[in-house]
């Protein structure tokens, strides 16, 4: 970190780092039902933005999100990470016309960092790169079929991870005496999902707009760290943001960062080694590896619980709709059960669901399906 950063172990001696860490997780994250139901026809006319707004869950996610951002002790980092969440802009567009675009995707497609993706598909749509395409609080946190696919999920997927990040920068600590550096743990958990509002544009129909692959993952992760690069977030953050899907455990695993940072540098128009992404080489990490990444990585894993609570309570929740709000086979996949769908995921959370649905039993969970969205 810059020199404006305080020596990390004085800042532990002072006793502010563990009070610092605390106020991170101290907001309580409940999920509960919207104070009152809805109906059917008012939740068909109801925008994503609407959805989550309306969320005690999101909102509150979104609220610890803001606080973990404060308590990134760096001035310059900590402004940084704020208007970036503040305004999720794809800004790395910037300046890339239709023959930057073409040379891109040639060269990123001559080092086999794109496939199967044409030129016309490269990159997601964008009216204004000054201008999120949808707030951070109103994107999905995944795909339409994975995991926090709802508006607000990128909140709790991101509020949830963070805290996880910085439970485990506290173990370590703790047990090791290993000083992380903290700000990089926050920063980047706080970054690694920042073009999911980007990327997963709410479409009509109720649903997202289906993610193209990129450098072997989804693209989401390698343009959100090409936006970092852009908009000079230092290179500790970026390495540790870029190890989110994957760690540098093995050369195989270290390839795949490699691979995900060549690509994003590409996309801002950077050298990679010069910015102090890579080592020297071009072929690894910088040398010694530090270890936020793998703290990233580890964080990252919310969609562990989440993907299957989704697929188990999915069929449930078609079952209710068919009976309960008069919605007809067909319309299961369009708007109105997908906009359906959408509200009560946002307003109760998948994980919330599927808890009421094992603990409780398949009644207790009808009953609150009926509690956000009233019956026809």
């Amino acid at each position: 970190m810059s020199s404006e950063a305080l020596n990390r172990r004085d800042f532990l001696k002072l006793g502010a780092l563990a009070g610092a860490a605390a106020a991170i997780t101290a907001l309580p994250v409940r999920a509960q039902a919207a104070p009152s139901a809805v109906t059917l026809d008012e939740c068909l006319a109801m925008t994503p933005e609407a959805m989550a707004d309306a969320s005690g869950p999101v909102s509150a996610s979104w609220e610890s999100i803001l606080q973990a951002a404060a308590a990134i002790r760096n001035p310059a980092l900590r402004a940084q990470v704020r208007e970036i969440l503040n305004n999720p802009a794809p800004t790395v567009t910037k300046g890339i016309g239709a023959s930057e675009k073409q040379a891109i995707h040639k060269e990123l497609a001559a080092k086999g960092l794109i496939k199967d993706v044409s030129e016309a598909d490269f990159l997601p749509p964008s009216a204004d790169p000054a201008n999120a395409p949808q707030p951070f609080r109103s994107a999905p946190g995944s795909g339409y079929s994975s995991h926090h696919a709802y508006p607000g999920g990128l909140c709790t997927h991101t509020g949830l991870n963070t805290r996880v990040s910085m439970a485990l920068y506290d173990g370590y600590r703790e047990v090791y005496d290993y000083m992380l550096d903290r700000d990089v743990v926050i920063a980047a958990q706080l970054l690694h999902d920042l073009h999911k509002p980007w990327v997963f544009q709410w479409n009509a129909d109720g649903e997202s707009r289906t993610e193209r692959s990129l450098a072997g993952t989804g693209e989401h992760h390698p343009l959100g760290v090409a936006e970092s690069i852009h908009r000079g977030v230092p290179a500790e953050v970026v390495v540790a943001q870029a190890c989110a899907h994957n760690h540098p455990r093995t050369e195989q695993d270290e390839a795949q960062v490699v691979g995900w940072l060549t690509a994003a540098s590409i996309i801002a128009g950077v050298d990679p080694v010069a910015y102090g992404l890579l080592a020297a080489d071009g072929r690894t990490l910088p040398l010694p590896r530090r270890q936020e990444g793998f703290v990233t990585h580890l964080g990252d894993h919310d969609w562990v619980l989440t993907v299957p609570a989704n697929q188990w309570v999915l069929p449930v929740l078609e079952k209710v709709a068919v009976r309960d709000y008069k919605i007809s086979q067909a319309d299961l996949k369009a708007k109105p059960f997908k906009q359906f769908r959408n509200y009560v995921y946002s307003q109760a959370t998948i994980m919330s669901l599927y808890e009421t649905y094992a603990a409780q039993g398949e009644p207790e969970l009808v009953r609150t399906i009926h509690a956000i969205v009233t019956p026809a």
